[in-house]
């Protein structure tokens, strides 16, 4: 790793790490979409989107709340992999309100041109991409070349979601495009910083049996799912693809089962990292029943999305944001109960498919605690976020 350089930002606090704006942003936009879905969904409420209702409950999620956390978590993690100053100020800001306009574009995009809700959607993406292949490209950095080009196949999916719906009236395997970049990207960058954590805390706290390091298992692992998702993306429901799913997710059952997560009960900043990587492989065993027609579809895309990525961001989020605000790291209280929330989010929504006898509850459970989960985050990090607590803290000191 590469020794990162530090620059004192003297404008708001929100804009002095990548982390701050989007992990915040992030939190409230993901609680706010849901909130306004479920009355959506039973027909409540009428969208002002250009999009159908399914299709913007998709976007805003697939394409609007996940890039934000990977963003904040990209621009956080660059300065650490290639030594250069972060990106602060106006030009984090410039992101911020590339993002918002995103988001303003597509939710009150009824009547407009579809294209220029693309451009203006899919403007915030292009500059992400850009600025963080500018800064890994100056830092030699060639490694973490390959998350940014899996972030410019997220910006290709998101494109082709406009144009599916545009033509088609409804989006489809652009869905699966983003669904199948967000699960190699917990594959590459989870499957690097699980065991490593999981070490550091275990050698200072809980000698013995470590974790396994990344090395070529987890090279293969990764190279066999980017293969078999591209075959779910081209043909879902064909045997073949069935058979594949199921055999990555054995091998992610054996890459998970390698990092002593059974060691780290005591800590759950580390055991929800854990968690949440599980759902990766309950996913593509899911999708391989799907495959077969024992299941509805439905119920692996959520394993992947509520689950893997919704608790695996949400872990990230609380670990970086103690981590960079000088913060203890351990779970208090309310992160605790934020990292139930979200498990009982995600477990509740992927038993809402395959309990349909039950689901109008369980989508009303997975709702509810979807919106706890993250607008508590919100609520618990925020004056972290903002700089307010640091604030605070210097105030009683002086």
């Amino acid at each position: 790793m590469a020794i990162p350089r530090f620059r004192e930002h003297h404008g708001l606090p929100i804009l002095a790490n990548g982390f701050r704006p989007f992990f915040l942003l992030g939190a409230v936009q993901s609680a706010l979409t849901i909130l306004v879905w479920l009355p959506v969904f039973y027909g409540e409420l009428k969208l002002t989107s250009d999009f159908a209702p399914r299709d913007w409950h998709v976007h805003e999620m697939l394409y609007g709340y996940l890039p934000a956390i990977i963003t904040g978590f990209l621009f956080t993690a660059i300065p650490n992999w290639t030594g250069r100053l972060p990106l602060q100020g106006m030009p984090l800001l410039t992101l911020v309100v590339a993002w918002i306009a995103g988001r303003i574009a597509v939710t009150f995009s009824a009547g407009a041109s579809w294209w220029l809700v693309a451009a203006v959607d899919c403007g915030f993406l292009l500059l992400v991409v850009g600025a963080a292949a500018r800064e890994i490209i100056a830092g030699r950095n060639w490694r973490n070349l390959q998350v940014v080009l899996l972030v410019a196949m997220l910006l290709a999916g998101n494109i082709g979601f406009h144009v599916e719906a545009h033509v088609r009236g409804a989006a489809d395997t652009s869905i699966r495009i983003g669904v199948a970049v967000v699960v190699l990207l917990i594959a590459l960058i989870g499957g690097r910083i699980v065991p490593s954590f999981t070490r550091n805390w275990l050698v200072r706290e809980n000698p013995g049996r470590l974790p396994v390091p990344f090395g070529r298992f987890d090279v293969v692992v990764v190279l066999v799912s980017a293969l078999v998702l591209l075959a779910w993306i081209i043909v879902p429901d064909h045997a073949f693809t069935g058979i594949a799913l199921a055999l990555a997710g054995v091998l992610h059952l054996i890459r998970l089962a390698r990092w002593a997560g059974d060691r780290t009960l005591r800590e759950r900043l580390l055991v929800i990292l854990h968690v949440g990587y599980a759902f990766v492989p309950l996913g593509f065993l899911i999708n391989a029943a799907a495959s077969f027609g024992m299941v509805l579809p439905s119920a692996g895309l959520h394993a992947w999305m509520a689950g893997a990525a919704g608790v695996m961001t949400l872990a990230v989020m609380t670990r970086a944001t103690l981590g960079h605000t000088g913060q203890q790291l351990t779970a208090s209280a309310a992160t605790q109960a934020i990292y139930a929330a979200i498990v009982v989010a995600a477990l509740a929504r992927i038993c809402a498919v395959l309990e349909p006898a039950h689901s109008e509850l369980l989508l009303h459970v997975a709702a509810f605690a979807w919106v706890t989960a993250f607008l508590g985050f919100a609520l618990a990090y925020g004056p972290l976020l903002l700089g307010l607590k640091r604030r605070a803290l210097a105030v009683r000191s002086a």
